[in-house]
């Protein structure tokens, strides 16, 4: 009997850690997005502002997993289920949306910074 409850309590401790990643990483890539948008809008300052905060969003999944794949490495197996699936496939598209926005951003800033010396150079003429 207790150990049906050991396992209970496990399987429901492993649903709220795969809840908590989906909810985490489900913010940091909107958080992302929102810096994409902030970034083809020109303001900067906001793009970055908000991967930061993706980034920091995505720390709590990322803390969640990190948990789950020790428990694994002191040889408490974690079974893995399709909630536990479905939250690592929603951190790794964050990530995944974090380093393609970061590299977006780049570009719409370079962009822009181009924009701007050419326009310098237009009026000097």
């Amino acid at each position: 009997m207790e150990e049906q409850q050991s396992a209970a309590v496990d399987a429901e401790s492993q649903e709220m850690i795969s809840f908590g990643i989906v909810a985490s990483a489900g913010e940091a890539r909107s958080l992302a997005f929102e810096a994409l948008k902030a970034a083809r809008d020109h303001d900067f300052d906001m793009a970055d502002e908000l991967l930061a905060r993706s980034k920091k969003a995505a720390l709590g999944a990322h803390r969640a997993q990190t948990a789950l794949l020790s428990r694994e490495a002191d040889g408490d197996h974690t079974p893995v289920d399709v909630l536990l699936v479905h939250a690592q496939d929603h951190l790794m598209t964050s990530m995944l949306a974090q380093e393609l926005i970061a590299e977006l951003i780049y570009l719409h800033r370079a962009k822009q910074d181009r924009k701007v010396r050419e326009e310098r150079v237009r009026e000097q003429d």
